[in-house]
């Protein structure tokens, strides 16, 4: 169907003065960023904006063909159940650190500096629940170590 001018102005203006819109789905709103906050016993705290992989699909891709990631982000892996995590490097672009969190919340440890394009197995050796991507050189440059405490926000 085709409209004449005439005929497209007063739908125009009826879309333009207010036709009720409807709000977005719950789950489509905004939520608040999610962020990965680490602290130290000695009281130093690191904050790390972060997206999530929660789903195998999003666990599988992590990082993959990422040129950069910026300086205070990451990707937080949300794993069902606490195992001994292995990464590999295959098709990340970036050096990154690996950082192992237990179910407990505490930091079990941490891999550094992980070499991008390789397929070398990553691991701490130990359970952990959750696993922190960060660019290399983040975990030396913020003190972070085993046994730091970890919240979660946003998640």
């Amino acid at each position: 169907m085709r409209l004449g001018r005439a005929a497209l102005v007063p739908f125009v203006c009826l879309v333009a003065l207010g036709c009720p819109r409807a709000s977005p789905p719950p789950s489509a709103q905004a939520r608040p960023a999610a962020r990965v906050l680490i602290e130290s016993p000695s009281g130093r705290e690191s904050a790390v904006k972060v997206e999530l992989a929660r789903t195998a699909l999003e666990q599988e891709r992590g990082l993959m063909f990422r040129r950069e990631l910026s300086p205070e982000s990451g990707m937080l892996f949300i794993f069902s159940e606490s195992s001994e995590h292995v990464f590999w490097m295959k098709d990340t672009l970036i050096p990154l650190d690996m950082i192992f969190i237990g179910e407990d919340g505490r930091v079990v440890g941490i891999v550094q500096g992980a070499e991008p394009l390789t397929t070398v197995p990553r691991t701490v050796g130990l359970k952990s629940r959750y696993v922190l991507e960060v660019n290399a050189g983040y975990a030396a440059s913020h003190g972070l170590a085993a046994g730091d405490r970890v919240r979660f926000e946003g998640l």
